[in-house]
């Protein structure tokens, strides 16, 4: 396999950061129409445009940050192609942060983001495919290794297939969730809490395999990024225990109207 494993022509992460967001913003809308989205239409339209904005705006700092020599090299000769290069950690970051604005703005105090994980999980796999078969060129792989299913991205080096990693990681992480989800009673946004917490600790411990081009104290920006994000979890984000009665008492609620 060469890479960059081209599509028809078109670069490969080009052609599957697109179907990432389509197919994402199609399994938003199959699952607002089942229902499935605690908001209406009117107030879940402006949460997207604000996490949109937000995780594009976190994807690009963030980026700057993880490669800030390459980030000054291109300010200063190329202005444009800084529109180019993002982290999914900002992006998500970012659009946390966007969405808890606009959800602040508009008054709206319920949890929200259950109903994100799928197709965040779609649109993640689909980038890392991209990334992938990008090779070289995404700056997302991972360091050399002799492990047995270490893969030569172009430069002659057995690498880590970290984006590989990722694809299962987070599916891993979703299939743990789903198994709770049916085996106990959680509270609404524990589903989207635990997805975004567990991902911030994969990708702590995974990016210690990904070459760095500065750290402080070990820890690349990025790391940096998701030990903030998780602390902000952790103190500010956390489940109260009035949630979670709610969601038991809501449970014994529909049980009795079902024996009924």
């Amino acid at each position: 396999m060469e890479f960059p494993v081209m599509i028809l022509g078109i670069h490969p992460h080009f052609v599957f950061e697109a179907l990432g967001y389509l197919v994402s913003m199609l399994a938003m809308l199959w699952a607002s129409s089942k229902g499935k989205d605690p908001l209406d239409p009117e107030q879940r339209h402006p949460l997207i445009v604000a996490g949109l904005l937000g995780a594009i705006i976190g994807a690009k700092i963030l980026a700057w940050a993880q490669h800030p020599q390459t980030t000054i090299l291109i300010a200063t000769n190329e202005p444009a192609l800084l529109l180019g290069g993002k982290t999914i950690v900002g992006g998500l970051l970012g659009g946390m942060a966007g969405i808890e604005l606009a959800k602040k703005a508009m008054g709206i105090t319920k949890r929200t983001g259950d109903v994100l994980v799928m197709p965040l999980l779609l649109g993640m796999t689909l980038g890392r495919i991209g990334c992938f078969l990008s090779g070289l060129e995404d700056a997302t792989y991972g360091i050399e290794t002799s492990l047995p299913w270490g893969i030569d991205l172009g430069d002659g080096i057995s690498r880590h297939p970290t984006a590989l990693y990722e694809i299962i990681a987070i599916w891993c992480i979703y299939f743990g969730i789903q198994y709770r989800v049916n085996s106990s009673i959680v509270p609404s946004g524990w589903q989207f809490r635990t997805f975004l917490m567990s991902y911030l600790f994969w990708r702590i411990f995974v990016d210690w395999i990904k070459p760095a081009d500065w750290e402080l104290i070990f820890l690349s920006p990025i790391q940096i990024a998701c030990i903030l994000g998780l602390t902000w979890y952790m103190i500010l984000g956390v489940l109260t225990e009035e949630e979670w009665a709610t969601a038991h008492s809501s449970s014994h609620d529909a049980h009795s109207v079902g024996e009924d």
